[in-house]
């Protein structure tokens, strides 16, 4: 059997606490966590993908179903956890909700995963 280990530096020059620094706190960490959250299932992102490609920037709930595969309940769901997490907006009309990205939340996503684990500067 191998030893897997990797040798332990020697160099006690360094320090080796005190140089963490969150580029987050923690309300605005659990807000990306929540959209992320949202975000990371197949069903809403290709609910997402739908709703981006709409020529008009927004889909009746109906609209959803034959594309997914899935049932009009579970696509309810999958709604109401995006548009809980601040990703789409609706509106209802007569019997259907027609929903559409909430501006700005894709970009505020990626800004803010892209702010929060960039590169420091040198």
């Amino acid at each position: 059997m191998t030893n897997m280990t990797k040798p332990v530096p020697t160099n006690t020059d360094a320090p080796c606490c005190g140089g963490g620094v969150s580029r987050l706190d923690l309300s605005d960490a659990t807000a990306l966590a929540v959209q992320l959250s949202a975000i990371a299932d197949p069903v809403r992102i290709q609910m997402l993908s739908i709703i981006a490609s709409s020529a008009s920037g927004e889909v009746c709930a109906c609209d959803f179903v034959e594309p997914i595969g899935k049932s009009q309940p579970t696509i309810s769901h999958h709604l109401k956890v995006l548009n809980k997490a601040g990703l789409v907006a609706g509106d209802k009309r007569g019997r259907w909700i027609w929903y559409r990205l909430s501006p700005g939340s894709i970009d505020g996503v990626i800004s803010s995963l892209s702010g929060a684990i960039a590169d420091s500067p040198s």
